[in-house]
């Protein structure tokens, strides 16, 4: 995000940010504990509280790209030519989600048909966020954030994976 566009959020540039965080002891601070200072001392509303917050952690190199406080976060879409009612239910249907995908074990936390999937994968400790989207009558988007991956190493192997995944989905339903 631009100077510009964080200057005209918060009256401050990234630069100016860092340093009234470094003043204030920043890099020996917790998350939350900056973020209340931004809200307390400077009056910051709590999406920028996150935005300015994470962003200081990764300027100080107390956070990867992609790391979160629970681990690292990742995500995945492709366009797929498909109405949204066979997308959603080739991940739905286990049946037809072992033709493209062969992971077992998954366990279905919650489910709106054709928008959402919460699930746990089957290492039964990172979670995986499915969103299904009309893009036109013919066509939908499905988006894969896999969280709580314990370094940045698995968080680039699972990118890679789902990359994958959602290939070989989109093969299958386009054929």
């Amino acid at each position: 995000m631009s100077d510009e566009a964080v200057k005209a959020k918060t009256g401050k540039i990234w630069k100016q940010w860092f340093g009234i965080l470094d003043k204030a002891g920043g890099k020996k601070m917790t998350h939350q504990e900056i973020v209340k200072y931004l809200s307390t001392e400077h009056g910051v509303g709590s999406w920028w509280q996150q935005m300015l917050t994470v962003s200081y952690e990764q300027h100080s190199g107390r956070r990867a790209p992609h790391e979160k406080p629970d681990g690292y976060q990742i995500s995945v879409s492709r366009t797929i030519a498909v109405p949204l009612a066979p997308l959603y239910e080739a991940f739905g249907n286990a049946g037809k989600r072992a033709q493209w995908l062969p992971e077992e074990g998954l366990i279905e936390r919650t489910a709106t048909t054709n928008k959402s999937m919460r699930v746990t994968w089957n290492d039964r400790k990172t979670s995986l966020e499915i969103s299904f989207l009309p893009k036109s009558e013919d066509k939908s988007v499905v988006v894969v954030q896999h969280s709580k991956l314990p370094n940045a190493g698995a968080a680039a192997k699972m990118k890679k994976y789902w990359g994958e995944a959602l290939d070989r989905l989109r093969a299958m339903l386009e054929k």
